[in-house]
């Protein structure tokens, strides 16, 4: 079986959990002998195609003067251009690209139907601009190879799923890595909202990665049930040797918060669950890796308890820092808000390291071996955090048990199912 997949990202160029996901699931699904043509908006050269045959989207031209480019641009113009977007990996505040609505039309029409368009593979203020043209190529593309599926990869891709599907007449899989309502709370910008629920409504099935997602897409978008499946994520197995990090030089414990500083993640209840554990022990560190919209806020909030002595903030980590920061960490924190997975846990955990999960995280709808408090039990938080520094049995039997358990949640088997998915749609 043959794929046509579209992703926004891919190691080693990520800034979330998106393009690890895709990274694991295309391995897995190589195994079980699908092939993947994997498009994304920019490749690098340096990217592991072991797995995947990557397409460039940066490098496709599109006959500017096809009667169906010109066609597929009067289906999307329904999508706005600019505004304050909110994608996967971070809130980040979009200028408007241009003020009079005429002017605008006409100013994205002209870049859109150029040639060549080389993509930034951001998440800057064209971002928009960029969705429109990965449209476009993705209605190109499928009318170019050769394949059974498509595959599109969170709202970002959602078009260009939908262009491909219009294109090429074979079904579409659309893949909910994270809602809007995950991202923003209930204050959901419309133009994704209504991206995510045109591409969920035009496809075949739709997979979710916990079913607490599957929930929020039933109730929230009106989507029928009996077409959304859920498949949890993994983690990808490493070396013995990769994880061999550094030998820990502090003697103080260290508890880690590692992920996206924004309001999703719930970095503000890490800070006031830092403060209390501080309080009855003072001879612990506290790390904040990451960066987003609420890094400053937290930082001023920090100075207010007065335990920046205490706190570190070490900005964004990836590949070998990851793994050298859990290799210093004694708990992982992921006090989340909304989690539609969270695989920061399960890194952590093959780390050894043991974790604090928030009960609302789909992941923990999996995991035994890991300590689950709500997110705004501040108090709770911090009896888990202070349990797992303090007793060493509790602490020992999640290391050893969690260790065990996340080497049992393979990509493989996250792949045998999607590629169940795909069979169903493809019959």
């Amino acid at each position: 079986m043959r794929v046509l997949m579209f992703g926004w990202e891919f190691p080693p160029h990520i800034t979330g959990g998106l393009g690890t996901a895709c990274y694991g699931l295309t391995r897995g699904l190589s195994k079980h002998g699908t092939e993947v043509i994997f498009i994304v908006p920019k490749a690098y050269g340096d990217e592991d195609q072991r797995a995947v045959r990557l397409v460039n989207a940066s490098d496709v031209v599109i006959n500017v003067d096809d009667v169906e480019n010109k066609q597929y641009w009067d289906r999307i113009t329904y999508m706005e251009v600019g505004s304050n977007l909110i994608p996967y990996v971070a809130p980040e505040e979009f200028t408007d690209l241009v003020v009079q609505e005429e002017l605008r039309k006409e100013t994205t029409r002209q870049t859109l139907f150029s040639s060549r368009f080389v993509f930034s593979g951001r998440y800057g203020t064209n971002l928009m601009e960029e969705v429109y043209r990965y449209a476009l190529i993705g209605s190109a593309i499928a009318a170019k190879y050769e394949f059974d599926v498509i595959h599109a990869h969170d709202w970002l891709t959602y078009s260009a799923g939908v262009a491909a599907k219009a294109s090429s007449g074979k079904p579409l899989v659309v893949h909910m890595h994270a809602t809007e309502f995950d991202r923003s709370g209930e204050n959901v910008n419309q133009q994704v909202y209504d991206i995510e629920r045109y591409g969920m409504e035009q496809a075949d099935r739709v997979i979710t990665v916990s079913n607490l997602t599957r929930q929020i897409v039933i109730e929230r978008y009106g989507i029928d049930p009996e077409k959304i499946i859920t498949v949890h994520n993994a983690v990808e197995p490493v070396d013995r040797d990769e994880l061999e990090g550094p030998q820990k030089v502090l003697k103080e414990k260290v508890v880690t918060f590692l992920g996206r500083i924004t309001f999703q993640k719930g970095p503000e209840y890490f800070v006031e669950a830092a403060k209390k554990v501080l309080e009855v022990d003072p001879n612990v560190r506290f790390v904040m890796a990451g960066t987003g919209d609420l890094m400053n806020k937290l930082i001023r909030r920090v100075a207010e308890l007065r335990i920046a002595h205490r706190f570190h903030f070490t900005g964004f980590l990836k590949g070998a820092d990851v793994d050298r920061m859990f290799a210093m960490s004694d708990v992982f924190v992921m006090p989340s808000v909304s989690e539609p997975f969270g695989i920061v846990p399960l890194e952590a955990m093959r780390s050894s390291v043991p974790v604090v999960i928030s009960k609302q995280s789909g992941v923990s709808e999996i995991l035994k071996h890991a300590l689950k408090v709500d997110f705004w039990d501040v108090h709770g938080l911090a009896d888990a955090i202070y349990g797992l520094l303090h007793y060493h049995a509790l602490s020992e039997t999640f290391k050893l048990y969690g260790k065990e358990e996340v080497e049992s949640l393979k990509w493989d088997d996250a792949a045998l199912k999607v590629k169940e998915v795909y069979e169903g749609v493809v019959r």
